[in-house]
């Protein structure tokens, strides 16, 4: 059976108990040192053993991973805060890092629940720096973030460590409940998922009008939206041209009228001036763009076939257009793709979906693996 995730185990109780609040200098609860050495990135070859962190967003500032003199190494449980622009991460490993970024060594208890508490009210702290503002360290050490305090008037880390873990938790529930709902119960990988991953098929070139059908769209202008709603218990999403929230909008119910793909079939949206590509299996309602966004079907695409080639339709269209050079209808449809075919020449759509389940599984394994090993100690 797959391994199970394990929640970690906290303290419900203090959760229950009201809060007091109190205000703490980052000098006081941290020292902040420059990194050891500050490497830079054009002249590292990537591919190695340690964590290589700079001010980028997102990743925990992880650019990749490098082999270096380890005696450079910053020490892991401390947060690493990039000047500029106030990006700041819990790293529990030792790490190496680019240029301007200091390095916040607790001075009291610190651990991957505390740091996620504690980085969020310094976010909110340091939420109105900028490009072009002083972080010298006396202005970062007079940063006042607000925290929970205990009966002692000093941080309540035993209540930090119950939030997180409770939030932990409860995100654990839900990935099950998705793993279950999407058919992963058992997200080991077979004997024929690892071929799958490990083979090279055939590729053939394609148009995207050789693919796919073209249809017809709707659009609405948003301004419109009060004039179109009624009553119904059935919403569907409103799409514009966001790359966040999958393009989505909003939800809402609108007169039949304007309700594109009445039928539910599985469609992909690409969007004009951003190249942004969507799947969905709904109706749904578009927001007016001029005929920017280009409405695909086939009689053949499900949601693993699609995931497939959206992958090779992104890797061309986001090389050949931009908002200068849109993708307009007439671009994409002459736009060649290329995509696994069988021997007999026609698209290899077994091959694609079972590439696409055991590269689901492969990524569902390693998020489980990972919380299984960072919950192997409970807290308490």
């Amino acid at each position: 059976m797959p391994k199970k995730i394990v929640p970690p185990t906290y303290d419900s109780e203090l959760l229950k108990q009201d809060v007091r609040w109190g205000e703490f200098r980052v000098g006081d609860l941290f020292k902040m040192e420059y990194t050891k050495k500050k490497l830079d990135a054009n002249k590292l070859s990537f591919g190695g053993k340690h964590p290589y962190v700079t001010r980028k967003t997102g990743e925990n500032g992880i650019r990749g991973y490098i082999d270096y003199d380890e005696q450079f190494l910053n020490d892991a449980n401390t947060i690493s805060f990039g000047m500029d622009t106030a990006v700041m991460y819990y790293q529990d490993k030792p790490y190496f890092t680019g240029d301007k970024i200091k390095v916040l060594f607790p001075k009291t208890e610190l651990n991957k629940y505390v740091a996620a508490y504690m980085i969020t009210s310094m976010r909110k702290a340091f939420q109105l720096f900028g490009w072009g503002m002083s972080y010298e360290d006396s202005v970062i050490n007079n940063i006042e973030m607000q925290l929970p305090i205990a009966e002692n008037n000093q941080p309540d880390y035993a209540y930090m460590k119950a939030y997180i873990a409770h939030l932990e938790s409860e995100q654990i529930t839900k990935l099950e409940a998705y793993l279950i709902a999407e058919g992963f119960a058992d997200y080991r990988l077979t004997e024929t998922d690892k071929q799958i991953l490990k083979c090279e098929p055939q590729w053939g070139d394609f148009s995207l009008l050789d693919v796919f059908d073209w249809q017809s769209q709707i659009e609405i202008n948003p301004l419109h939206l009060e004039n179109l709603k009624i009553s119904n218990e059935k919403k569907y999403p409103f799409y514009g041209q966001s790359t966040t929230n999958n393009g989505v909008i909003l939800h809402c119910e609108l007169k039949e009228e304007v309700l594109n793909n009445k039928m539910g079939n599985p469609t992909i949206l690409i969007h004009s001036n951003n190249q942004n590509v969507v799947f969905l299996e709904t109706p749904f309602y578009l927001k007016d763009g001029h005929g920017a966004t280009s409405v695909l079907q086939a009689t053949f695409l499900n949601k693993f076939n699609a995931l497939f080639i959206m992958s090779s339709i992104k890797k061309v269209i986001l090389d050949r257009f931009s908002y200068n050079a849109k993708a307009t209808k007439i671009g994409l449809k002459n736009t060649i793709i290329e995509l696994p075919i069988t021997d007999d020449g026609v698209l290899d759509l077994a091959y694609m979906e079972a590439y696409v389940k055991a590269q689901q599984k492969f990524i569902i394994a390693s998020v489980v693996q990972g919380l299984c090993t960072k919950n192997d100690e409970s807290i308490k």
